[in-house]
């Protein structure tokens, strides 16, 4: 049995349902999967902050080497002017994206109250089992180490929610929707007759 998930957003006061929700957690946690669903349960796109790195960034990975700071703050400089573009337009989203720590999230968020982070929580032996069976990323299994030495959990003043991997994924979306204040999925109409 999963782990006990926390409960509502840890800064929920920020008024109603986000309108851009960013799945984070390290490689393997899940993030693209859980992402897509809850995109289209939101009604909304969905975007992988894979497509914002630079060659280089991918490069870099590919060959076994961690990114720096250095190399990431013109990957989160992008994402957070997309997010502000979705703002701006009035367009759900859902972003899947490390995040890993406090001064990456809090440069994304960039001060947007619309925008909250959906924290996949797992341990590193459940983790390394999935990477050890995911094909076709360019993210070896090999830095799955420096993502956990890199984490800092979501805290105090964050608009998150967290929930275990352990869960299927369609209890990690009813969880998090429930959580993030977002509207529930309209009854599947049975047919009569």
């Amino acid at each position: 049995m999963p782990a006990a998930d926390h409960g509502a957003p840890s800064d929920s006061g920020r008024g109603g349902p986000p309108g851009v929700v960013i799945v984070m957690g390290v490689s393997g946690s899940g993030k693209t999967t859980i992402g897509k669903q809850l995109a289209r349960r939101m009604a909304g796109v969905f975007a992988d902050a894979d497509s914002f790195h630079p060659p280089a960034n991918i490069e870099k990975m590919k060959a076994g080497h961690p990114l720096t700071d250095e190399d990431r703050w013109p990957w989160l400089d992008a994402m957070a002017a997309q997010i502000g573009q979705w703002l701006a337009d009035g367009q759900p989203a859902v972003l899947a994206c490390s995040a890993l720590k406090r001064v990456y999230r809090d440069r994304l968020v960039a001060g947007w109250p619309q925008v909250a982070f959906l924290y996949l929580s797992g341990s590193e032996a459940v983790i390394a089992t999935r990477l050890a069976n995911r094909k076709g990323h360019f993210m070896p299994p090999s830095l799955l180490r420096s993502q956990f030495d890199t984490l800092e959990p979501p805290g105090e003043g964050e608009r998150v929610v967290t929930v275990d991997i352990r869960h299927p994924p369609r209890r990690i979306i009813d969880i998090a929707a429930r959580r993030l204040g977002l509207p529930q999925p309209p009854a599947t109409q049975q047919p009569t007759g």
